[in-house]
């Protein structure tokens, strides 16, 4: 990421604007049609795709020819798909801003937080899942977690771009904040006593997901309503975490959508 330095302003110069650089055909594409991002150029090693090429005249956005090799370069990886864009940076919203708009909506919300979830290709699934379920939005701390980079957005083939995403200082003051406004904290531990089809999740939901090595802190644990866990009869005891939260939410959804049906 380029960002200004503090000297600029002793030069009399501006300080020059926060940018990065995203890639993949989908991950370019959402962002795009989210239209929450600043796109500055376009960079390609070959035709574009229609939706980008429309995006990029409609923007009238300068497309530069770059060699496979620039955009590794430019990109951080190989996986790049010939597409890359420059952009500002992904601003994920406040905490409050996510409550309020759901209490004035005076909607059912489901939410998902992440604790010590640090491989931002389980970040980007999480992410996915959640936009296709619907889910009102993602909670995820500042530290121990997988920042939210072009990586995060690849990983999730663009879904990030479209996701209402919140970054706290602090996971359990979050989780106490969103318990003021009647919302029910479901913390997955494979230790936990109750199975997750077992849960009440129609009412205002977060289902909290741990990390890939230690699950749920402790003190985050403590601050959840209750610990369910998933069901499992092999002689492994514990899901990769982007598939443990996918199971969790679409259960929450399942339920929540029987409830709409009677």
């Amino acid at each position: 990421m380029v960002t200004g330095s503090a000297t600029y302003k002793h030069m009399g110069k501006k300080p020059k604007k926060s940018v990065e650089i995203i890639s993949g055909i989908h991950c370019v594409t959402e962002a795009l049609r989210a239209g929450r991002r600043e796109f500055y150029e376009i960079y390609s090693s070959r035709s574009l795709p229609e939706d980008i090429a429309d995006g990029a005249r409609k923007r009238n956005l300068p497309v530069i020819g770059k060699s496979r090799e620039e955009l590794g370069k430019l990109a951080g990886t190989d996986q790049h798909q010939q597409v890359a864009a420059k952009v500002s940076p992904f601003l994920p919203e406040s905490l409050s801003r996510l409550v309020k708009h759901d209490i004035a909506g005076k909607a059912s919300p489901l939410y998902v937080l992440t604790d010590s979830v640090e491989d931002p290709r389980n970040m980007g699934a999480l992410i996915r899942t959640a936009v296709c379920g619907g889910v009102s939005g993602v909670i995820v701390p500042k530290d121990r977690c997988a920042p939210l980079t072009p990586a995060v957005s690849r990983a999730s083939a663009g879904a990030m771009e479209h996701c209402r995403l919140c970054r706290v200082t602090n996971l359990t003051a979050a989780i106490k904040e969103l318990k003021k406004h009647g919302v029910w904290i479901t913390g997955l531990d494979h230790k936990g006593h109750l199975s997750i089809y077992d849960s009440d999740m129609t009412g205002p939901s977060a289902i909290v997901v741990g990390g890939e090595h230690t699950g749920i802190r402790r003190l985050v644990a403590q601050n959840c309503d209750r610990l369910c866990h998933i069901p499992q009869y092999g002689p492994i005891n514990s899901l990769n975490a982007s598939v443990a939260g996918a199971i969790a939410m679409y259960e929450a959804i399942r339920q929540r959508s029987e409830i709409n049906h009677k």
